[in-house]
């Protein structure tokens, strides 16, 4: 048996997901650090408990949404390695590979969260793009939709059936607009993610991680921008510079744990993003999905 853990991205997280979670060991102590680092109570975020005088606590917050679903799947990974359960190849979906290089001993705990709040910082305050999710359509026509139009990009290339557009919202309205597909969503973000039109962000959180040294993967990973498996340190730390600028090629990815014997794909987190498209594209490969406590047996 060949097993995926694939950690899902924003999207996923939703009020209390971490409630089951809390008396797992290092639990705590995590939320704590991770509290430590952002400044403000990220288990209270997680509850959806209002702060005093606090400028944000939305869940849905960028600021917050990437360092709670790093807290949330950390931990779970954590018990899952108590328990020596392994995986074969890991992935993750956008801010999910970083929870990813986490797994496979790439990145300490500490490291990722502090590399989560520059990053979602960054994306913060990168405005003046959208994005759409498309879904069912003629992938030939999508694709000559986006080489004549300007400023419109694939940021999520999810399935065969499923994408996100990013890019100038004018741009990326027209291809959808004109795109023959089954629906086209807005989706509420502040900025046209994994598109050229983060290029400024980009440069600058490639700047924190030429401060860090990537360490060598135990299992594996399948990053965003190439889904190549590597154990390199130094590849993952160039891939994951790339990352915000250039599309997530997950559609790519399932097809490489195809071809790589995947059986069985563990997705880690809240929700069943990843698993729905495995459903969809990955036949014969089983699904699960480890979201609280008593998927992990207690």
């Amino acid at each position: 048996m060949t097993i995926a853990w694939v950690f899902p991205g924003q999207g996923s997280q939703k009020l209390g997901m971490a409630n089951s979670l809390l008396e797992l060991p290092g639990s705590r102590e995590r939320f704590e650090l991770a509290s430590q680092i952002l400044g403000r109570d990220l288990w209270k975020i997680c509850c959806g408990e209002e702060i005093p005088n606090e400028e944000i606590f939305d869940l849905n917050d960028t600021r917050n949404t990437q360092p709670a679903l790093f807290v949330v799947e950390s931990l779970l990974v954590d018990d899952l390695k108590r328990q020596e359960r392994k995986s074969q190849i890991i992935a993750g979906h956008s801010l999910g590979e970083i929870v990813g290089l986490y797994s496979a001993d790439v990145l300490d705990a500490e490291t990722a969260l502090l590399l989560l709040k520059k990053r979602s910082e960054l994306m913060a305050a990168a405005g003046g793009g959208a994005m759409i999710a498309v879904l069912g359509f003629d992938r030939k026509e999508l694709d000559d939709l986006i080489s004549q139009t300007d400023n419109a990009a694939i940021a999520n290339d999810n399935s065969d059936s499923q994408v996100v557009l990013s890019g100038l919202p004018e741009s990326v309205r027209k291809v959808a607009d004109n795109l023959k597909c089954k629906r086209a969503i807005p989706l509420q973000v502040s900025g046209a993610f994994h598109s050229i039109f983060m290029s400024e962000a980009s440069s600058s959180f490639a700047e924190e991680l030429d401060q860090l040294t990537f360490k060598d993967a135990q299992v594996p990973v399948l990053s965003n921008v190439d889904p190549t498996p590597t154990l390199k340190g130094a590849i993952l730390k160039e891939h994951l510079k790339k990352q915000m600028t250039t599309g997530v090629r997950w559609r790519e990815t399932m097809n490489v744990m195809q071809n790589e014997g995947v059986t069985t794909m563990v997705e880690i987190g809240p929700g069943n993003v990843l698993s729905g498209l495995a459903k969809r594209s990955m036949k014969g490969v089983l699904t699960t999905q480890i979201s609280n406590a008593s998927d992990l047996g207690y």
